[in-house]
């Protein structure tokens, strides 16, 4: 039965961390098909982003060691496979859950507070082409091989749904929503006439 290791223990830094996009395609969409403003600093915030159906805020890359074993022949062929297997997954907002319910105005502060639903987290995309597998017995046959590699990835899926839910990283893929979102905000505001308004950025529970 396959078994995952995780090899954030096994290294000082098992994550390539990247900044995800921090996607100005609101603003240009505002821009372009936006109204005029209205004295409504809430409606033009939703003008800002009703062009966008999803923001990706963060990736992260990460390494996953995993291990699987087979046996055959009655217990006399055991076999064994350890695999390095890198993963990426991304971190997203649905913007179509923004109403104006999630906005709040205020004027004497010029303050606009916005609220976040949860990141979305995706299915790990394991990069099996730059995998690394070291496979150990007697002898292994080919079905043995090919169930020992489709039993690694299985846990290697896993094994990267449980970095992904890291807090670190969690708590850095929300500090990028938070930065997207304010400039994403920010300068259509400034471009409608509000003048360099503050944006709050938070998410539910906060």
């Amino acid at each position: 039965m396959a078994t995952a290791l995780s090899f954030a223990t096994r290294a000082r830094a098992p994550w390539l961390l990247t900044s995800g996009a921090l996607a100005l395609a609101g603003f240009f969409g505002w821009q372009l098909y936006g109204p005029a403003a209205s004295g409504d600093p809430i409606a033009t915030s939703l003008a800002a982003f009703e062009k966008s159906n999803r923001l990706t805020v963060f990736s992260a890359q990460l390494v996953t060691l995993v291990d699987a074993h087979d046996e055959r022949g009655f217990g006399l062929l055991k076999s064994k496979q350890v695999a390095v297997i890198p993963a990426r997954v991304d971190y997203t907002l649905d913007l179509s859950q923004l109403d104006a319910r999630r906005f709040s105005w205020d004027e004497s502060a010029r303050r606009l507070t916005v609220t976040l639903p949860p990141l979305q987290v995706s299915k790990p995309n394991l990069d099996e082409a730059k995998a690394r597998y070291i496979a150990s017995g007697v002898w292994i046959t080919g079905d043995a091989q090919a169930k020992l590699t489709r039993d690694n990835t299985i846990v290697a899926e896993g094994e990267a749904n449980k970095q992904a839910a890291n807090p670190a990283l969690i708590a850095l893929a929300r500090g990028a929503a938070r930065q997207a979102v304010a400039q994403n905000l920010g300068v259509p505001l400034k471009v409608a006439g509000y003048g360099n308004v503050s944006v709050d950025v938070r998410f539910d529970a906060e």
